[in-house]
């Protein structure tokens, strides 16, 4: 008996399904181009440009600079240079743990405890966001103040006899930005509370799990994504603020971002301004980085 082989029958597109495509394809590329076009001229040639100047060139000149990683030579050789890197990272990351320590309590009793109470708990953690960042940090330099409310109260209290210094410290600095920052690490774990069931808590109480453990092994893990949306977020606002170590610090704490704005505005060293520039959009780029690589694997898990 003869057999026969099946045919491949190859599906050719109609050509009124080729022409919607392409028209499709048409109007999604115009719809895209302004958005290029913005990206284009306000972040690429920018970049391009700081980076450029990094290296010793002249944008406005033909001649550049004999050595073009002077700047960055600058950067990391020296220690002093050294030690403000570090010290960026250190207060990045301690405000990262400290709003993390403040909101993922203050997200779990919005999502689980407010009830009512929810909406109006939202309202005032999103409405110090509407208020320039100087503003606010100027409040807490009145009510910080050598005379100020704070050590006024502590002081008729007979808490204290002489006032507290909390400006030109590092207390003061962590204070503002874990107030600058606590509403975007609340506001990154909120979404993912509430969508952990909360059946699996039982369960895991059922099972003869405690409160704490029920935290760590269902809640916690579950919640996961959130916190480090949350923590990445924090740590690269964190990273790029200055206001706050301006106007808090009294030149105490001095971050890259600070450093960059004096090389900017007094020192007028641009070249080397540029340089810290890009190495603190290399710090943020890795962290994003690193946050999108455990989203995939919890992802593919």
């Amino acid at each position: 008996m003869q057999s026969v082989s099946p045919t491949r029958i190859h599906a050719v597109p109609l050509p009124g399904i080729v022409r919607a495509r392409r028209s499709a394809a048409l109007r999604i590329a115009l719809l895209c181009t302004p958005a290029c076009f913005l990206l284009l001229v306000f972040f690429a040639v920018p970049l391009l440009g700081n980076a450029a100047r990094s290296l010793g060139v002249d944008l406005h000149a033909t001649s550049s600079d004999a050595h073009a990683l002077a700047n960055y030579e600058r950067l990391f050789l020296d220690p002093y240079y050294r030690s403000i890197v570090w010290e960026t990272l250190n207060v990045s990351f301690f405000t990262t743990v400290l709003c993390l320590l403040l909101g993922y309590p203050v997200a779990h009793f919005m999502v689980r405890r407010a009830g009512w109470l929810a909406m109006p708990m939202l309202f005032l953690l999103i409405t110090p966001l509407l208020t320039s960042i100087i503003m606010r940090t100027f409040g807490w330099r009145v009510l910080f103040a050598r005379h100020g409310l704070f050590n006024d109260v502590l002081m008729w209290m007979n808490l204290i006899e002489h006032p507290l210094k909390v400006l030109g410290g590092p207390l003061g600095v962590y204070i503002g930005l874990v107030h600058v920052m606590v509403p975007f690490m609340v506001l990154s774990i909120i979404p993912v509370l509430r969508g952990v069931d909360r059946r699996l808590e039982e369960s895991a109480r059922t099972l003869g799990a405690g409160v704490i453990r029920t935290f760590l092994l269902v809640t916690l893990p579950l919640a996961a994504e959130g916190v480090a949306t949350g923590c990445v977020l924090v740590f690269m606002l964190t990273s790029g603020s200055f206001v706050t170590q301006l106007m808090l610090g009294d030149g105490s704490v001095v971050t890259l971002p600070l450093l960059i704005f004096q090389q900017f505005s007094l020192t007028q060293d641009l070249g080397f301004a540029s340089a810290m520039g890009n190495l603190l959009l290399a710090i943020v780029l890795i962290c994003l980085y690193l946050q999108l690589r455990m989203s995939d694997r919890k992802g593919d898990a």
